[in-house]
């Protein structure tokens, strides 16, 4: 699952996301309302997981938000206000679940597998494979292979090539890759970014005749099955 995380405890969301990852899921965070919403209007995410109290924008009228908006990703909503009235403002508020807090990650974890696995939604719960020219990424096995050899990844190198067969076709900038890809506190001059992709530029290519990724000067990359010429 892709999962984002709308929290505004930096503890609490690091632990989520930690905990997640390590369940073999993708997990992006926001510390705030307006960020989250933002984030969870582009649909590319399986389950949102929504802190009723946010800062910016409050956890009820973000949902209400992006129900007015046709978003129809699945949302479990976390607070520490666990009354049967709470809960009930929470689902009528466009929530699909609602965990009170303290809860154990075993049964948020639960909930959210249960989420994603209803029908209907967003559109992403069902985009599990992408294919971009002669390469594949398939999201629940974490495999990706480029005319049927199979490719290994790190879990950076996963996410960032994930995002861009996304949005294959069209330029992502440095700026949406540390906004999706790396966590916010991340120096936007750092060339952590130019490593990554010049990792997995060189996985991608090796003992293919032409790249995948190419460098859109002055603004970012763009992930292409044209191998005919070189932006």
């Amino acid at each position: 699952m892709r999962l984002l995380i709308i929290e505004d405890d930096r503890d609490a969301s690091a632990y989520l996301v930690k905990a997640f990852r390590e369940a073999g899921h993708v997990a992006d965070d926001a510390d705030d309302g307006l960020d989250g919403y933002a984030l969870a209007r582009e649909g590319a995410y399986d389950v949102l997981v929504v802190d009723r109290m946010l800062p910016k924008l409050d956890g009820l009228s973000l949902i209400r938000s992006l129900r007015e908006q046709k978003v129809a990703t699945p949302v479990l909503i976390l607070s520490a206000l666990g009354q049967v009235d709470d809960r009930v403002k929470g689902l009528r508020a466009g929530g699909d679940d609602y965990l009170p807090k303290p809860y154990a990650f075993s049964e948020l974890l639960a909930r959210v597998e249960a989420l994603a696995r209803r029908p209907g939604g967003t559109g992403a719960v069902e985009e599990t494979r992408y294919r971009v020219g002669d390469l594949e990424l398939d999201r629940l096995s974490h495999r990706v292979t480029r005319a049927g050899r199979e490719i290994v990844l790190q879990p950076r190198e996963f996410r960032l090539l994930e995002y861009l067969m996304r949005h294959a076709g069209q330029v992502v900038t440095r700026t949406m890759l540390l906004e999706h890809v790396w966590d916010y506190h991340f120096d936007p001059q750092t060339n952590v970014i130019d490593v990554h992709v010049s990792r997995l530029r060189s996985k991608l290519d090796k003992g293919f005749p032409g790249p995948m990724i190419h460098t859109v000067r002055g603004a970012g990359y763009v992930l292409r099955p044209d191998e005919s010429r070189t932006l």
